[in-house]
């Protein structure tokens, strides 16, 4: 009986990390809102690469809500960094907003708040 309880337990330790990241869409005056909660890194990155994905039609408008972020790394960072150059050339633009201090920090050592406006509040990056 405790083997299988092992069993479970290493089996939990090597399943898919997908509970570390959520990226729930809306949409406000036609701009899409990403609110991303958790971790972005290698392992979640994706779910994040995917809600950026730049429609073949329209004018891009795209707010990404870091608020809820606790973690982000270099995969994190050429993900919003490749939604950028894809949005721009689709004749759109996307923002940051909210970054908490941790990811703020790490958004500018790379310079990314250079290249992506990045806004301190939700409001400010829905602003014109």
């Amino acid at each position: 009986m405790a083997e299988g309880r092992r069993a479970d337990a290493e089996s939990a330790e090597h399943a898919p990390l997908q509970g570390r990241l959520s990226v729930v869409a809306s949409a406000t005056d036609g701009i899409r809102v990403l609110t991303v909660a958790g971790e972005v890194d290698h392992d979640t990155g994706g779910r994040l690469r995917q809600a950026l994905e730049v429609p073949e039609t329209g004018c891009p408008r795209i707010v990404v809500d870091l608020r809820q972020v606790t973690f982000m790394d270099s995969s994190g960072i050429n993900i919003l960094l490749i939604a950028h150059r894809d949005v721009l050339g689709a004749g759109g633009w996307l923002r940051l907003a909210a970054p908490d201090e941790t990811v703020l920090r790490t958004l500018q050592i790379v310079g990314v708040d250079e290249v992506i406006p990045c806004r301190p509040t939700l409001s400010d990056a829905l602003r014109p």
